[in-house]
C-alpha cells in the first residue's frame, strides 16, 4: 500500500492521532453522554414549566391600545347630492392601507417572555445533539473497511448506524429553522396588530401562535430524549459489528 501513494510520516501521525481522538470522544458518549443527557432531558421534560394545563398562562400581553374611532356625521359640508355623490365615489378609489405606525406607544414590543425562556433552555441542547451526533458519525464512518466481496453484513450495520445519525442531525437542524419560523411569523402578526388595531382576529392569532410554539417546543424536547435513547440502544445492541464488521478467516473455517 505504501508503494501505490507516498504519505508523509508528520502528516500519518497526526491523522492517527486525530483518529484516537476521535475513537476516544465517540465511545464515551455512547457508554457515558447520552445516558446521561437523556435522563437530564426527561427530568426537563417533567417541569413544571413544560406541563401548564391551562394555555392562557402562557399568553403575553400585546400593549397596543385601540384608537378612538372617528365619528363621521351626515353633514354633506353643503354639497348639493350630486357632487356629494361624485366625492364619495372619488374617495372609495383611493385605497386604504391601514393605520400609519410612527413609534410604539409603549416602546418596544416584547416577545412572550414564557416561550423565550424555554427557547434558551432548548437551543442549547439542540445545538449539542447535533455536534455530538457529528462525532459518532465520524467514529463509526472511520471503522468502515475497505471495500470487498462478500462478508459485509457488519458493514451494512455501520452504514445503517451512520444514516440513523445523519437523519438525527437533519431533524435537530429543522428544530432550529422552527424557531425562527415562529419569530419571524409572530413579529409579522403584530406588526399587523400595530397597523390594523381594530381587527381582533389578529391579536387572537398571536396567542394561536404561542399555544402553538409552546406544544412544539416540548415535543421538541421529547423528540431530543428519544434520539439519545434510540442513537444509545442502536449502537449498543450493535457496538460488535460496528468496531468489527468483518470475521477473520479464522473464525469462518468451522
Amino acid at each position: 500500500m505504501s508503494s501505490l501513494i507516498k504519505v508523509n510520516q508528520e502528516v500519518k501521525t497526526k491523522v492517527d492521532a486525530f483518529r484516537e481522538r476521535i475513537t476516544s470522544e465517540a465511545e464515551d458518549l455512547v457508554a457515558s453522554f447520552f445516558p446521561k443527557k437523556l435522563l437530564e432531558l426527561d427530568a426537563f421534560l417533567k417541569e413544571s414549566v413544560l406541563n401548564i394545563q391551562d394555555l392562557t398562562e402562557i399568553h403575553a400581553d400585546i400593549n397596543l391600545p385601540v384608537p378612538d374611532p372617528i365619528i363621521f356625521t351626515n353633514s354633506h359640508d353643503g354639497l348639493d347630492a350630486q357632487n356629494f355623490k361624485k366625492r364619495k365615489l372619488e374617495d372609495c378609489e383611493e385605497k386604504c392601507y391601514g393605520t400609519k405606525v410612527y413609534m410604539m406607544p409603549h416602546g418596544m414590543l416584547k416577545s412572550n417572555h414564557h416561550l423565550v425562556d424555554i427557547i434558551e433552555r432548548v437551543k442549547p441542547e439542540i445545538r449539542i445533539l447535533i455536534e455530538r451526533c457529528n462525532t459518532v458519525k465520524m467514529w463509526v464512518q472511520l471503522l468502515i473497511p475497505r471495500i470487498e466481496d462478500g462478508n459485509n453484513f457488519g458493514v451494512s450495520i455501520q452504514e445503517e448506524t451512520v444514516a440513523e445519525l445523519r437523519t438525527v442531525e437533519s431533524e435537530a437542524a429543522s428544530y432550529l429553522d422552527q424557531i425562527s419560523r415562529y419569530y419571524i411569523t409572530r413579529a409579522k402578526l403584530v406588526s399587523k396588530i400595530a397597523k390594523y388595531p381594530h381587527v381582533e382576529d389578529y391579536r387572537r392569532t398571536v396567542t394561536e401562535i404561542d399555544e402553538k410554539e409552546y406544544i412544539s417546543l416540548r415535543l421538541i424536547i421529547s423528540e431530543l430524549r428519544n434520539q439519545y435513547v434510540t442513537l444509545h440502544d442502536m449502537i449498543l445492541k450493535n457496538i460488535e459489528k460496528i468496531k468489527r464488521p468483518r470475521s477473520s478467516n479464522a473464525d469462518t473455517l468451522y
